[in-house]
C-alpha cells in the first residue's frame, strides 16, 4: 500500500500545482497558494521520509506528519475556493483525492500502531 500511497500523493501534489498555475495572485491569494503548496507536497514528501525511517516509530511517526499535512491541505483547499481564488469545479476533484489519501493514512497508522504493540 505504501506504493500507491506514495504515488498517489506525489501524483495529488503535481495536480494541485497544475490548479494553482492560472490562478490570479493579488496579496491574499499569494498567501493561499504558497501554504497549500508547502501543506500538498508535504504529504508526499512525509511518506517518502517514511520508508527512510530507521525504526517502526520512526515510520509511524512521518504518517502522522503526512496525515496532518493532509488534514492542513484539506483547510486551504476549501478556503481558496471560498475566497474565489479558484473555482469549486477545479478544486473538487482535489478534494476527494485528498480525503481518500487522508482516510488510507489515517487507516495505515491504525494498523502500524497495532501490529507495533507487543
Amino acid at each position: 500500500m505504501t506504493v500507491n500511497l506514495e504515488k498517489r500523493s506525489y501524483q495529488f501534489a503535481l495536480d494541485t500545482l497544475g490548479l494553482l498555475r492560472p490562478v490570479r495572485f493579488d496579496n491574499v491569494s499569494s498567501i493561499l497558494v504558497r501554504q497549500l503548496i508547502r501543506s500538498s507536497t508535504s504529504v508526499g514528501a512525509n511518506i517518502a521520509e517514511a520508508r527512510a525511517g530507521s525504526s517502526k516509530k520512526d515510520f509511524i511517526n512521518f504518517y502522522h506528519h503526512a496525515l496532518k499535512s493532509a488534514n492542513e491541505t484539506k483547510y486551504w483547499l476549501s478556503l481558496l475556493k471560498d475566497s474565489g481564488c479558484s473555482n469549486q469545479r477545479n478544486t473538487e476533484p482535489l478534494q476527494d483525492e485528498i480525503s481518500q489519501i487522508s482516510k488510507m493514512l489515517g487507516k495505515s497508522i491504525v494498523t502500524m500502531k497495532a501490529r507495533a504493540k507487543p
